[in-house]
């Protein structure tokens, strides 16, 4: 499958120029999207087109960092919702593509990477979601970003049956190796039950018109061109920072 885009300015986004790899000063609050409500449930097939996701509005993972190499793929982010599950659909148009972690909590941020780390409650900590290209999940619940050593102070790593429970689809095989240095699009899809996020931070309400806080990434740290991209912007190389996270906001 191969679905061509050019270099563009991100919309999505209002911090973002792809095509200079610019950021502008804006509050990180400003950054916002809004989750739409489906009553189609996904097919974890990769639709991004499909009768899901079709209508679904994108966000862009467009901002790069400084340290990048000069490797910038374009990447977008479909979400919706429904009463029991969150949905993602990522679509990127990457090179020097490589996967080489299988299982659950690998590092998977190694290889070709996107995340998703959500904040459901203000009061509570957040979780992180990192799957590499060949659909290997890496997920915790982290309520102390603080870095010792280069390590988060504070994570409770998510248990291998609650790793099960999170559903992925990878249009890539699990392993990529050697690294593709020609162009590839890969599509990475997941599904992830509120309850799962439940058992961290006791009750979510009513998810429906609710707003969490998050953001959402692309990183490539072990490939011949690392590089870190973010949806909101980040005030340093440095994933872990919820006081750089957007709000996401979920449709009535």
């Amino acid at each position: 499958m191969q679905i061509f885009f050019p270099y563009y300015r991100c919309m999505a986004h209002p911090c973002c120029d792809i095509m200079a790899n610019l950021v502008y000063s804006i509050h990180m609050s400003d950054c916002r999207h809004t989750i739409p409500k489906t009553v189609l449930r996904p097919e974890l097939r990769g639709l991004w087109n499909g009768p899901a996701w079709g209508e679904t509005p994108f966000l862009g993972i467009g901002c790069f960092r400084p340290e990048n190499t000069s490797h910038r793929p374009v990447v977008r982010c479909k979400m919706l919702y429904d009463d029991s599950h969150l949905y993602g659909l990522f679509l990127v148009q990457d090179r020097y593509v490589r996967c080489i972690h299988t299982g659950f909590q690998a590092p998977v941020y190694e290889d070709s990477c996107v995340e998703l780390f959500v904040q459901p409650r203000s009061d509570k900590g957040y979780f992180n979601f990192e799957f590499n290209c060949g659909g290997a999940l890496l997920a915790s619940y982290v309520t102390d970003p603080t870095r010792i050593d280069g390590r988060v102070a504070k994570t409770t790593p998510l248990s291998p049956e609650e790793g099960r429970r999170v559903a992925v689809y990878s249009s890539l095989p699990s392993i990529v190796e050697p690294e593709m240095e020609d162009e590839v699009t890969w599509l990475l899809e997941f599904s992830i039950p509120f309850a799962l996020l439940t058992g961290y931070v006791r009750s979510l309400g009513k998810v429906e018109g609710r707003e969490w806080r998050g953001n959402l990434y692309k990183c490539g740290n072990r490939t011949s061109h690392p590089h870190w991209a973010s949806w909101s912007p980040l005030s340093d190389r440095n994933f872990h920072a919820p006081w750089d996270f957007g709000a996401l906001q979920f449709a009535p």
